[in-house]
């Protein structure tokens, strides 16, 4: 795995309330293969990241999404988390910053409540997806195609959905991030 992102830069999208270990794990498998991963959310300064519904570690935004440019980037994660998920679809610029790396045909990796940010960016009509349980009305309704599997890949949409998929996730970050 090491090296086969070498370079490329990822967006990590994700504000307060994000689930911890759905940011890290997929920032640590992007750091192995050799990506260079910026943490990008509505403000400059720090997010508070969440163990279900605990406060957890204080994260340092490396760009603020104003200033961020999704040209910039060869990929976009999206961890999950509830309050992160449900913050992120409330906000236009957010929506439009992930609706601008579908656009562009790069890849986009969303997992738990993280699709709700595509669903409101209208990017999952007739696509094949997955997410946390709850969202699966959600998501049908948007029109997609929602199954129960721990990853989908559905051309450059990558789905998981919950902290038990990582492992599968960040797998399928690094084989569909290294094609492009």
């Amino acid at each position: 795995m090491a090296g086969e992102l070498s370079g490329m830069r990822v967006a990590v999208l994700a504000t307060d309330g994000v689930e911890q270990v759905e940011l890290d794990q997929p920032w640590q498998t992007l750091v192995e293969a050799g990506a260079e991963p910026e943490l990008v959310s509505q403000e400059s300064g720090t997010i508070t990241a969440y163990d279900h519904i605990d406060k957890a570690d204080t994260k340092k935004v490396d760009v603020a999404l104003a200033a961020a440019d999704p040209e910039a980037y060869g990929g976009l994660v999206l961890p999950g988390g509830v309050i992160n998920g449900d913050f992120l679809r409330a906000d236009a610029d957010a929506v439009a910053f992930v609706k601008a790396f579908i656009d562009a045909g790069k890849p986009v990796a969303a997992i738990c409540h993280a699709p709700w940010v595509l669903a409101e960016a209208d990017v999952v009509r007739g696509r094949r997806m997955t997410s946390w349980p709850s969202l699966q009305t959600d998501l049908r309704n948007a029109g997609a195609q929602w199954v129960d599997e721990e990853v989908v890949v559905d051309g450059n949409l990558i789905t998981s959905r919950k902290p038990d998929d990582l492992d599968a996730f960040g797998a399928a970050i690094v084989e569909r991030f290294a094609t492009g």
